[in-house]
């Protein structure tokens, strides 16, 4: 859910070996317990989907105030369009409530920066399932708070993510990996906490 849909490293029948291949499987039981946690967020009723988008931002603000304290820019100079911290601001002020950090990230290291990126970017794969869900939502409110889940809509903020991961060669994989589960961890923590 929040993580987006399953990474999938086939591509026409050939698997893409490599760290995203890795990395989709050091994460996949995670990212299977944060998508159970957070389908029980009833993002059809206000209260459920601000509770969804509390929980986002509970982990999301201080990831990415992390990766800037970490440089992500250096790595990734789009990442003024890539920073979603300001659309989940606007959607929970929209809805009545403040955006707030609610756990704790470690300082990150580059090779940090591409794991949390990993699961940052490819949560976008599922907010298009889950704006759809939104969008059946009888409420106006919820339907009217849609900047996080519709943020880079168009764009190919993903792929261009996995072009810049499959050139890196001089990461710590070991990190890259610790940093995405680190990442998924965050998310359920805030979770747990609305």
């Amino acid at each position: 859910m929040l993580a987006g849909a399953m990474d999938v490293s086939t591509q026409v029948g050939r698997s893409l070996p490599g760290l995203r291949e890795r990395l989709r499987d050091a994460t996949s039981a995670a990212h299977r317990e944060l998508d159970a946690q957070m389908s029980s967020f009833d993002l059809t009723v206000f209260s459920g989907y601000r509770r969804f988008l509390q929980a986002s931002a509970g982990a999301l603000l201080p990831l990415e105030a992390a990766l800037v304290e970490a440089g992500v820019a250096r790595i990734f100079p789009d990442w003024p369009e890539r920073t979603r911290s300001q659309a989940i601001a606007m959607d929970l002020e929209w809805l009545d409530r403040d955006a707030q950090s609610t756990v704790s990230v470690a300082p990150m290291t580059p090779s940090g920066v591409l794991g949390t990126m990993y699961v940052l970017e490819g949560s976008r794969l599922g907010a298009k399932f889950l704006l759809k869900t939104v969008a059946d939502s009888a409420d106006p409110r919820v339907a009217g708070a849609t900047a996080y889940l519709s943020h880079g809509t168009g764009k190919r903020l993903w792929q261009s993510f996995l072009s810049r991961l499959q050139g890196e060669e001089s990461c710590d994989e070991d990190e890259v990996i610790e940093a995405a589960q680190a990442a998924f961890a965050a998310f359920e923590l805030a979770a747990d906490r609305v």
